[in-house]
């Protein structure tokens, strides 16, 4: 069985291949029962929401974990990947400030990704 903290790596490196942008991750473990991690990512289109969607997608089961359940349809410009312990939240700009869920879940504790991200 894959850590959730691998799923995340593995997670917040395909969001960064297809130029994600505010990438987030939040330790959800003494917040919520619903997950070990929420990873809340950027994409400025609803054509990249969907490429976002399909790496995390690719690079997660390449790393042997499974994905369970991808909420949200082609076209969307908010769409949620439930991978286990760790839920994926892939928004377009607009779609992430209306619902700020930073905000809603500022008690959790941000997880430094910036190993995992590329060199601007």
């Amino acid at each position: 069985m894959v850590s959730s903290k691998k799923v995340l790596e593995a997670a917040v490196r395909a969001a960064d291949d297809k130029r994600a942008e505010d990438i987030l991750a939040l330790d959800m473990h003494e917040v919520s029962l619903l997950a070990d991690y929420f990873l809340i990512v950027s994409a400025s289109t609803e054509r990249q929401v969907q490429a976002v969607v399909d790496n995390i997608e690719e690079k997660v089961e390449e790393a042997g974990a499974t994905v369970k359940s991808i909420e949200g349809k082609k076209g969307s410009r908010w769409i949620l990947m439930d991978l286990g312990d760790v839920v994926v939240h892939v928004f377009t700009p607009e779609e992430r400030a209306n619902y700020n869920l930073e905000q809603f879940w500022q008690d959790a504790p941000i997880v430094d990704v910036s190993a995992w991200l590329t060199e601007a």
